[in-house]
């Protein structure tokens, strides 16, 4: 005898037609930004041993890429610069000269592909010889605010200069976002947007991406301790209040990093803001699914997809990960 109940839910997940009808979360690869790592020279891609599937690309491999990316429907890349170690000191000199590596690349990317949005990263941890985000205070024991949201400042000119759609400052001083603005507009980039890096925490899981740009190999560790200007993982309140403050100082967009161990703060400001909102899968998020997949712990690329409408679930409308191309290439292909 059947059961005499009126709700059977079950009916909405019947079939695969009526799952895809039903479904109340779709992610897109326009949804996508691919974090691309830059390094200088001719060489051939060059892997990353600690991100299966990732490599530095030189500004012509670049190139390819965006254009491939571009017929894949992604219509955003995150450009991240590996700055040679004879080019980096205190100060992080090498992001001010207009003919940087990354500043090359820009114009490059922009000129081959022009509808596609370029986010530079605002930070001079690439740069620096000791690996932090800033310019540190006289006696090297913290990283100085204003003396870096001045040097921030110029850097973001420089980019917006070169191509830069958005501007990504990415090192959490404070009052960065109001700065960057009133220079861009001044300056005449007033079309130029700021993606604000608002809630990034000071997470153990960076390290992998360390060790992409160099900035591990500079301090000489990848567990570099930030936490005197990155988020505390234990406060979700205070991660809010930073974020809505970028607002009110003019960001166009709102970023959570990492995004997996932060689905919470990302649905709590979610509710708080009407601006886009942004996550970023952090390169050990990537690493740990990629490395148990590799052990046969987990299939790769459900746990891939099944992360990634996590966070979209969560309230992101933007997902910056480095399974971007592989995630549009299933979506293309339906899979």
């Amino acid at each position: 005898m059947p059961l005499d109940i009126t709700q059977r839910h079950r009916r909405l997940r019947r079939t695969s037609a009526v799952r895809e009808l039903f479904r109340e979360t779709q992610l897109r690869a326009a949804d996508l930004i691919a974090p691309i790592f830059i390094q200088g020279g001719s060489e051939g891609p060059t892997p990353i041993g600690s991100m299966p599937g990732v490599f530095r690309l030189n500004p012509s491999q670049l190139v390819d890429e965006i254009k491939e990316l571009w017929q894949l429907g992604i219509r955003g890349v995150a450009l991240f610069p590996v700055t040679p170690p004879g080019l980096k000191d205190p100060t992080g000199t090498e992001a001010m000269n207009p003919a940087c590596l990354v500043l090359r690349a820009m114009r490059a990317a922009k000129a081959a592909v022009p509808e596609m949005l370029l986010f530079s990263d605002i930070a001079l941890d690439p740069f620096t010889s000791h690996g932090h985000d800033g310019i540190l205070t006289p006696d090297g024991l913290d990283v100085d605010n204003d003396a870096t949201v001045a040097r921030l400042v110029e850097m973001a000119l420089l980019h917006a200069r070169s191509g830069a759609d958005f501007v990504a400052p990415s090192d959490m001083m404070d009052g960065r976002v109001g700065a960057i603005r009133r220079a861009l507009d001044s300056a005449g980039f007033t079309s130029t947007g700021i993606l604000a890096y608002s809630a990034k925490f000071a997470s153990a899981y960076y390290g992998p991406f360390r060790e992409a740009v160099g900035s591990a190999s500079a301090a000489g560790t990848r567990a570099l301790d930030k936490r005197s200007y990155q988020m505390d993982p234990a406060n979700p309140r205070a991660a809010i209040i930073d974020a809505l403050e970028d607002e009110a100082e003019g960001a166009d967009a709102l970023m959570v990093k990492p995004a997996g161990l932060y689905l919470d703060v990302i649905s709590a400001l979610r509710r708080e803001t009407r601006l886009p909102l942004a996550a970023y899968q952090v390169s050990g998020e990537y690493a740990q699914i990629q490395a148990a997949a590799q052990l046969g712990w987990l299939d790769l690329v459900q746990a891939r997809n099944e992360s990634l409408l996590a966070i979209k679930r969560a309230g992101a409308d933007l997902i910056l990960t480095y399974f971007a191309k592989e995630m549009a290439r299933s979506l293309q292909a339906g899979t």
